[in-house]
């Protein structure tokens, strides 16, 4: 058995470690006391950056941030992600800030430089029909106090208030079913509103559609009729009595998707993220969604005109006769 490669040590197939690389591989194995596993992978963002400098035939100590930001953009041109260039970035700024402190450059090239920006992932959001199907589930229902049948009322209400209203899976949690000065949030359904404490504790109000303030009455009444319901002010509850917690919110919402025939499990926010794209196709409302969602910069709302115009794209590609043509059609005359 051959003995482990040192992770500061290049292999046969390199070109020989500038002596510097060593000295700071050295230096951070010994004095941050760095696991072998970072050790090597800071072996390695070295090894790039000396093969780049002396491609350039500039010597460790003379590289400039010209080429540092030569070299990302040629990474990046490569296939690199932006998440992977960013930890390359950290490793050689780490180096030249040793550098800077031995005094051997007189600033770090590194420095201000940064990564290309990730593109942001879009939200996972339903179909309208697959968040319908959902909407519309109801499981067969007992009496009121038969547990399958108000446990079936409860969970019909969740669905209700996360894709009817849009709330926060942390807002949900936090509804009681009256209000008072002691409650993060409730239903005023004389009013067709919900009250709730969003992020950065700011209340906002949502109005409830006709069918959440049917869910609601008839949740409210089962609730009435449970004994354990007097032991806390929540609107949703569990079996004992306690109120609902968000991962168990993701359970059982989970599991509804799946009754419903959902080909895809469902959590609490891709109800949110459905709400505010099927809302901004409807409307095409910015600020409206805005408002609604409880964003404090509308910035965090555009991403659903992504969502909005993948929607528009797929109903091009399933409508339109230019659509389908092929790359070897011939156009017409």
């Amino acid at each position: 058995m051959t003995p482990a490669q040192d992770p500061a040590q290049p292999d046969a197939a390199k070109p020989a470690t500038d002596a510097l690389v060593l000295r700071y591989l050295d230096f951070v194995r010994f004095e941050k006391r760095l696991a072998a596993r970072t050790l090597a992978l800071y072996a390695e963002d070295l090894h790039k950056l000396q093969a780049f400098a002396t491609e350039a035939g500039q010597p460790l100590t003379q590289v400039q941030s010209a080429h540092v930001r030569r070299w990302i953009a040629g990474m990046h041109s490569q296939g690199r992600s932006p998440r992977g260039i960013a930890l390359i970035l950290s490793g050689w700024r780490g180096f030249y800030h040793w550098l800077a402190q031995e005094r051997l450059i007189a600033h770090n090239p590194v420095e201000g430089v940064r990564a290309p920006k990730a593109a942001k992932p879009l939200p996972k959001a339903l179909p309208v029909d697959a968040a319908m199907q959902l909407a519309d589930f109801h499981k067969p229902a007992g009496a009121a106090g038969d547990e399958a049948g108000w446990q079936e009322l409860r969970d019909a209400l969740l669905v209700e208030l996360l894709y009817g209203a849009g709330l926060r899976v942390g807002e949900l949690v936090g509804l009681d079913a009256v209000a008072s000065p002691e409650a993060l949030g409730w239903l005023d359904l004389g009013d067709a509103q919900a009250h709730v404490l969003g992020k950065g504790s700011k209340r906002r109000s949502v109005p409830l559609g006709s069918q959440a303030i049917a869910a609601a009455r008839a949740w409210l009444a089962a609730r009435a009729t449970l004994p354990v319901a007097a032991r806390t002010p929540a609107l949703l509850i569990g079996r004992n009595g306690t109120r609902l917690t968000a991962q168990s919110i993701w359970q059982k919402l989970r599991l509804r998707s799946q009754q419903a025939g959902l080909a895809t499990p469902v959590h609490p926010h891709m109800l949110r993220h459905s709400y505010a794209s099927h809302m901004l196709q409807s409307s095409g409302d910015l600020r409206a969604v805005q408002e609604l969602l409880g964003h404090a910069n509308i910035s965090t709302t555009q991403i659903y005109t992504r969502l909005d115009f993948q929607h528009l794209a797929k109903v091009y590609d399933a409508a339109h006769p230019r659509a389908h043509r092929r790359d070897g059609d011939k156009p017409e005359d």
